[in-house]
């Protein structure tokens, strides 16, 4: 190395020649450019861990699981590839039971008829209408390998509200009856819905409950529960993690036999004592999914309609037509597909 001269002042201090300046000076340039480089090196090995990030931010905006660990279904996520490939390793049978009565048999050919294209198909599959108007389905529309239908008849139930108090006492009666002797697993269906996208056996569980789109992702004070406290289905602040629609639900047999028997008791404990609550069957629902968590929850793709309030979800499944057409007059029912 070579050698540079200095000299020493006479206080002991040491004078620095232009040499060792200019030594220094290259020093510091070269730390500066090494440091500048290996900030930008960081930078890029950085780069996949933030597409990381955004990845969970993004599957954040779409769970998969709920608060207590239940599957929490979207049709297109890759934990519903894993239970559509488990589920086909099995034979099952599965009953649609589905109350058409009144004005609302309007809706009943259009709901069979985009059943049969997206409601399990592959799968076993026996429709159950309960119905006042029978012939409504006579001649029975055609059905596909492995679909059957079973058509029972009904008293007329005129009146939504009547409808809604009676509808779980005669879903009760008919599962215990004669549903759960005849298939594995039962989903209840209200009649004004139709099926837009593929409903396959990812929506298998003991007990499985559909999001209601209006209060996905709101805060729970915006949910609906009854707040009546002599009323049955009351719900204590702090109770409940979701909100939950009745347009759609279902499970085991057993398990849905003992729901719609709870909820039937609580309305009929309610109606002895006139009081009726808020949103009727539906507020009895949440109150019993609230105790009884339900094992498989499904997302909005499951229950969705066109409002101001309904969330963006990748696929939309299942359609309330009664919801979207509610509002319309009778001159654009034709032109909406009411």
């Amino acid at each position: 190395m070579a050698r540079f001269l200095h000299s020493r002042l006479s206080s002991g201090m040491y004078k620095v020649t232009w040499r060792q300046l200019l030594v220094l000076c290259v020093c510091v340039l070269t730390g500066l450019i090494y440091f500048s480089q290996g900030r930008r090196l960081s930078a890029v090995r950085l780069q996949p861990e933030e597409v990381r990030t955004t990845a969970e931010e993004e599957q954040h905006l779409f769970p998969v699981t709920t608060l207590w660990g239940a599957p929490l279904v979207w049709g297109d996520s890759e934990p519903s590839v894993w239970r559509r490939a488990e589920f086909s390793h099995h034979a099952f049978r599965v009953g649609l039971v589905v109350l058409a009565v009144g004005r609302y048999v309007h809706y009943l050919q259009g709901l069979l008829s985009s059943a049969e294209l997206n409601f399990l198909p592959e799968v076993a599959v026996t429709y159950y209408i309960l119905t006042d108007s029978p012939r409504q389905l006579d001649p029975p529309p055609s059905l596909g390998p492995m679909r059957k239908l079973r058509v029972i008849p009904v008293a007329e139930m005129p009146g939504l509200k009547r409808l809604a108090l009676r509808r779980m006492d005669l879903l009760a009666k008919f599962i215990k009856e004669q549903v759960q002797w005849e298939v594995d697993y039962v989903y209840c269906m209200d009649v004004d819905q139709t099926f837009t996208g593929p409903v396959e056996t990812e929506i298998l569980g003991k007990l499985v409950a559909t999001l209601h789109p209006g209060f996905y992702n709101k805060p729970r004070q915006t949910f609906p529960y009854e707040t009546d406290k002599e009323s049955a289905a009351f719900v204590f602040e702090g109770e409940g993690d979701y909100y939950y629609t009745s347009e759609f639900y279902g499970g085991l047999c057993k398990r849905v036999l003992a729901l719609v028997q709870s909820c039937s008791q609580l309305i009929l404990k309610d109606e002895e004592r006139g009081i009726h609550a808020r949103i009727l069957e539906e507020s009895y629902l949440n109150r019993y999914l609230i105790n009884n968590r339900p094992t498989c929850v499904l997302s909005p793709e499951y229950s969705w309609w066109e409002s101001q309030n309904s969330p963006n979800v990748p696929t939309q499944r299942i359609l309330s037509l009664g919801r979207k057409c509610g509002p319309l007059s009778k001159l654009n029912e034709d032109t909406q597909a009411c």
